[in-house]
């Protein structure tokens, strides 16, 4: 079989889980008995297709196998920041299984970049359009070390805006639906508009070829549709429960013409072991199968694109995806699309007013950005888009060098403050789209609740840096958002309950500190969640089981460098009661006396 070629694409995904206001991920129940969802995923899925093993009749281990060395996969950016702190072991496999790749795949990675915080595209705006590019661009290169040829798109939602966005930024590839094709015809057609051009009925692309979509721009970009009856088996037909079978399944999908042909699925990755148990076995029994026993050859997207470029052109359905048959409307309408939540009876009447109620406050966040930031940046977008290099690394030489490069002036510690909270208030912005807020069923599940987070914290930004107060409006527009659950009666009363509680400012770091005081070994310098403490005074006395902590200490975010300087005192009484007090506005000779 000449020129037959198999491709295995798995996205890995989770959203960004991290407390909004301390940056780490907090503790949730549902994922016992982990930690959290990330923990739990990651030991069912992640690292366990970094060590898959190969059994033989006798179920004896006789191969282990790197599973992402053969197939093509993409990590959101997200999940790699956790996992780098969290499994820096499987972090550095999966960087490893990209170098190797190049080796099998004759100098072709296998990792695709990701939009980077998976956001629906097509309902993004420009700006965020280029963002989320750009930092995915620039999230890979910091990962991998290398420029990504193609990159993934958050539920595979497409327009012609995003694709003009992506061959911009100089991406070769990326990878579609069979239901996003529109038309199809040679690429030797005579270029008259609309002449030649084979309509797809049913979505009955063939999926075997690379297609060329031409741009109005004049630019273009390469699109692979993947083969939708074998993704679908693997996902929720069983395939899994055979690596054979699901080799045999791929291999079947050929065609007996002459032909290059591309047998190639798209899948979540967590079908791989999460979703499937196991699943990460039958996939490496699967790519051992192919590579060892079969007369077609594994490949990746970028190798094939190489090999054999498209010979046909190709239109796409505007604002489609490959997880709503509505388009995009799972993320902005009561389409049907759901998850099946309160036994398929909930309703998601929420998510247009949510989808409209976030929207609304991107926009009020624009002007203050753009007029804050001009005080000490030439182009805030421009800048925004590079403050990528400063999320991936925040120490504090390269926040100097970003701030030498960027800023117009040398800044005064007010003002440095004063341009990272606009800058993290966009983050915030865009971090509230995340796409898996809509996703699911009810308005106060944990998806939803976290990007509403992301938006309480970016709406105290703008009232920090501009002392406009968003709040009140935009709780308005959430309580025309109706919740499934009389707890809650709508987005106003999942934000009240459930998003407002977790703020964080520095009085209750400071708080905290005080009450760690009494316990840590070295108290006088103490780093927790993303502050640092740092004590002029500190005394700690202690009396039998009675603990006494006195101290002037100055708490900074790591994020912001925005600080405060207080002064407590705390006393432990034992078992579980503390008591104590702290003042921000106590001088030093009142504290002496």
């Amino acid at each position: 079989m000449e020129n037959k070629y198999i491709c295995i694409h798995g996205h890995f995904y989770q959203p960004p889980r991290e407390n909004a206001w301390l940056e780490v991920v907090e503790q949730q129940e549902s994922a016992a008995p982990f930690h959290d969802w990330n923990e739990r995923i990651n030991f069912e899925c992640y690292a366990t297709n970094a060590v898959a093993r190969i059994l033989d009749s006798d179920h004896k281990i006789v191969n282990i196998l790197n599973n992402y060395c053969r197939m093509s996969f993409n990590f959101g950016a997200t999940l790699l920041s956790w996992m780098e702190a969290a499994d820096p072991e499987t972090y550095k496999l999966i960087q490893k299984a990209d170098k190797d790749s190049k080796r099998h795949y004759t100098g072709h990675g296998s990792a695709v970049a990701q939009v980077h915080g998976h956001l629906i595209m097509p309902l993004a705006n420009f700006n965020d359009k280029v963002t989320q590019v750009y930092w995915g661009i620039k999230d890979f290169e910091h990962r991998f070390g290398r420029f990504p040829e193609g990159i993934w798109l958050a539920e595979t939602a497409v327009n012609t805006e995003t694709l003009e966005v992506l061959a911009t930024h100089g991406i070769k590839y990326t990878i579609l639906a069979p239901r996003q094709a529109k038309a199809i015809r040679a690429l030797n057609t005579p270029q008259v508009i609309n002449e030649g051009w084979q309509d797809i009925q049913n979505e009955n692309v063939d999926t075997r070829r690379p297609y060329l979509c031409k741009l109005p721009s004049g630019k273009s970009i390469s699109l692979y549709f993947y083969n939708g009856n074998v993704s679908q088996a693997v996902a929720f037909e069983g395939l899994l429960n055979s690596g054979k079978a699901f080799a045999q399944r791929l291999i079947h999908a050929f065609d007996n013409g002459d032909e290059p042909q591309l047998v190639h699925i798209a899948t979540d990755g967590e079908s791989y072991g999460h979703h499937h148990r196991l699943g990460e076995m039958a996939l490496a029994d699967c790519l051992n199968f192919i590579e060892e026993k079969s007369s077609v050859k594994l490949t990746n997207y970028a190798e094939y694109l190489e090999l054999f470029p498209p010979q046909y052109e190709v239109q796409i359905h505007e604002n489609s995806s490959w997880s709503c048959v509505h388009g995009v409307e799972r993320w902005r309408s009561d389409c049907g699309c759901n998850t099946g939540g309160g036994y398929g009876k909930w309703h998601q009447k929420w998510r247009a007013p949510l989808r409209f109620a976030l929207n609304w406050l991107r926009d009020q966040l624009i002007p203050i950005f753009e007029v804050e930031a001009s005080k000490y940046v030439s182009d805030p977008w421009d800048v925004r888009n590079e403050y990528i290099t400063v999320l991936l690394n925040r120490s504090e030489e390269n926040l100097d060098e970003f701030l030498d490069k960027y800023a117009l002036r040398e800044l005064s510690k007010r003002e440095k403050v004063h341009l990272f909270r606009l800058l993290e208030m966009q983050r915030h912005a865009i971090l509230m789209f995340s796409s898996c807020g809509w996703f699911f069923d009810e308005i106060s599940g944990l998806e939803t609740t976290q990007i509403l987070q992301y938006a309480c914290r970016a709406v105290h930004y703008a009232k920090q840096v501009a002392d406009v107060d968003l709040e009140e409006e935009f709780t308005f527009r959430l309580s025309q958002a109706p919740s499934n659950l009389p707890l809650f009666i709508n987005g106003a009363g999942v934000y009240e309950k459930n998003v407002k509680p977790a703020h964080v400012d520095l009085m209750r770091v400071g708080m905290h500190y005080a009450a760690s005081s009494l316990f840590e070994k070295y108290p006088e310098k103490l780093e927790f969640f993303n502050y640092v403490a740092t004590s002029e005074f500190f005394e700690r006395i202690e009396a039998g089981n009675q603990i006494l902590a006195i101290g002037q200490t100055t708490v900074r975010s790591k994020i912001t460098h925005s600080e405060k300087h207080f002064s407590f005192a705390v006393l432990y009484l034992g078992q579980l009661n503390i008591i104590g007090n702290i003042s921000l506005n106590m001088d030093k000779t009142l504290f002496d006396d």
